[in-house]
């Protein structure tokens, strides 16, 4: 792969479109120094911690901040390069305006780089410009309404996205054909430190998900000569069950403990993060800095049946395709889902979908852990939900489970992608291939599907492919460490599970849409088909906006105070505000 592939020119639409963000971050960070000058909720701690800094009181720490300085550290710079006299709060919410329009960059270049690695992994010639999809998947991710809401306001969520990205972005490029040499591997180390003195919790990505998939990598590599009683067996999502999460384990497991020090080779740099991070913990007492009191780590199971629900929320223009086939067919959508298009896998999937539903029920009923801080702030939204549905009564939190079951089989399945008649062989590594096409019965992909797997544009082609079973369950294992350590659920501690997700799903083809004849041949749809581009991302784009327009206008504009028995106003009477 040449290395121009990963800084190509930048085209004139995508130029158009990160100006628009720029702008549009501006506008919202101007209505917030209009309506909200003085700093707002974990903004009280935050911006007289960068004010300390900036005087030059490095040593002066605020026993109420949870998380390590390295906002404060990088705003200490910002000023001093702009020359700023002054931290205010708005020169310190200005940062925040570079790292949006910089994590839609990053996140298109690492959508770009994943799309690249999945076309070596099936023996393809990527090319080396980003597509529109990558362009226009990067913005969408900027707008993310948790992600856009903060960037007017000072918290750590937009610059630990930001350096999170920057470490995936070099993970990605560790990937390639070549082993990475040892000044990368230095980088990487500290790049993963700069991740983790944004947030403790980035551990988790930089060490758990980055290098697990190296050492995924490592282990493809491995000659067939080595895999004499095994064989790999990672397929792509999209033609996996559970049979294959346990078999894509084993196997990659099996062969770690064959190879040590080539996977030790590949991911030391992670291993030291590690080492460093752990001796943090032992130091420090605990992996928060202040008012450990009130964020004591412990086992939040819950947390993992919330997550559905939210990612497809967010994700809702995503689930078109999925909507459309359970319309339009549901009894072979239904089919598709549980994999009975194989004997096999009926005796498992089945099993397995129950077996997730009474774990599912146990969890809401023995660990489903209410926060105080979650009782006791009717500012977040978090708080009405609740209110209005897990502690409305008994019945209504275990009858969530259904939605839970749903949300995940959707969400689940987008990651996946559309179903490939089969799954293309390694030709750099023979033992990796198919041992099973279950997907290949699928009902939901056309006849005509497998033509367009062989589409001559590689970069076009790799933009619909499934990410393959390691990389699913490595998020998903990510995903779960950093949610079930927190007791509090807040949306902004899915931000880095949903960012993820979100750089794996595959595109979808309009042409693979179940309609109807009569619209199928309309002209408006000839006209969508034809297009080489997702539509679905113009549709999260306006789901997007809708969003944001709403929370920020609840935000500004939708103010209440705070009152005691007797009618006093309380917190000073200070308006409070809506927020995420």
């Amino acid at each position: 792969m040449a290395t121009s592939s990963t800084s190509p020119r930048i085209p004139v639409i995508a130029i158009i479109g990160f100006s628009a963000l720029w702008l549009a971050s501006r506008w919202w960070l101007a209505l917030v120094d209009k309506y909200v000058p003085e700093p707002y909720l974990d903004e009280v701690f935050h911006i007289p911690q960068a004010q300390t800094y900036c005087a030059g009181r490095f040593w002066d720490w605020d026993d109420k901040i949870t998380t390590p300085p390295g906002l404060y550290l990088l705003s200490v710079a910002y000023h001093k390069l702009r020359v700023l006299s002054e931290c205010t709060p708005l020169s310190l919410r200005s940062n925040n305006l570079l790292a949006t329009v910089l994590t839609a960059l990053l996140a298109a270049q690492c959508r770009h780089l994943i799309e690249i690695r999945a076309a070596e992994r099936d023996g393809k010639q990527a090319s080396g410009a980003i597509s529109f999809n990558s362009y226009y998947t990067g913005l969408n991710i900027a707008l993310f309404p948790v992600i856009f809401f903060f960037s007017a306001l000072y918290y750590t969520d937009i610059i630990s996205t930001l350096f999170v990205l920057v470490a995936y972005r070099n993970h990605l490029l560790r990937l390639g054909p070549h082993p990475p040499s040892i000044f990368n591997d230095l980088w990487t180390v500290a790049l993963g430190i700069c991740a983790l003195f944004m947030r403790q919790t980035n551990i988790f990505w930089v060490v758990v998900y980055m290098g697990g998939l190296e050492a995924v990598h490592v282990l493809r590599s491995v000659q067939p000569a080595a895999q004499t009683y095994y064989k790999l067996h990672d397929p792509p999502l999209n033609q996996s069950g559970p049979e294959d999460w346990f078999f894509c384990v084993l196997g990659l497991g099996l062969t770690a403990l064959s190879n040590p020090i080539k996977v030790i080779r590949q991911i030391w740099p992670h291993l030291t993060i590690l080492a460093m991070f752990a001796g943090f913990v032992f130091w420090n007492g605990g992996v928060v800095l202040g008012d450990k009191s009130n964020h004591i780590a412990t086992i939040h199971l819950a947390q993992m049946l919330y997550l559905w629900p939210l990612l497809a929320f967010f994700s809702a223009p995503l689930l078109i395709p999925s909507i459309l086939c359970f319309i339009t067919r549901p009894i072979q959508y239904l089919r598709s889902l549980l994999s009975l298009t194989s004997g096999r896998a009926v005796i498992i999937s089945i099993p397995y979908t129950l077996f997730t539903v009474f774990l599912s029920l146990a969890v809401a009923q023995y660990n489903t852990i209410i926060h105080p801080f979650t009782l006791a702030d009717n500012r977040h939204y978090m708080f009405y939900v609740f209110r209005y549905t897990i502690l409305r009564s008994h019945a209504v939190r275990l009858s969530l489970i259904a939605a839970y079951t749903v949300c995940r089989w959707l969400v689940w399945d987008q990651l996946a992608g559309p179903s490939q008649p089969t799954w293309p062989q390694n030709p750099q590594n023979p033992s990796l291939i198919a041992e099973k096409t279950t997907a290949s019965e699928n009902s939901r992909t056309p006849a005509s599907h497998a033509q367009k797997t062989e589409d001559p544009d590689a970069t076009t082609a790799t933009s619909w492919t499934s990410p393959s079973t390691s990389t699913a369950l490595l998020w998903l294992l990510a995903t779960a460490l950093s949610l079930i350590t927190a007791p509090l659920v807040e949306p902004r501690y899915f931000i880095l599970p949903w960012v993820f997700y979100r750089l794996l799903v595959p595109a979808w083809r309009a042409t693979d849409a179940p309609l109807p004849t009569r619209l199928s041949s309309s002209r408006l749809w000839r006209v969508v088909t034809e297009s080489s581009m997702d539509v679905r991302l113009v549709l999260e784009t306006i789901w997007f906006v809708l969003i944001n327009v709403g929370t920020m206008y609840v935000f500004l504009f939708k103010g209440f105070y705070w009152r005691g028995e007797d009618g006093e106003f309380l917190d000073g009477g200070r308006v409070q505000r809506f927020m995420w």
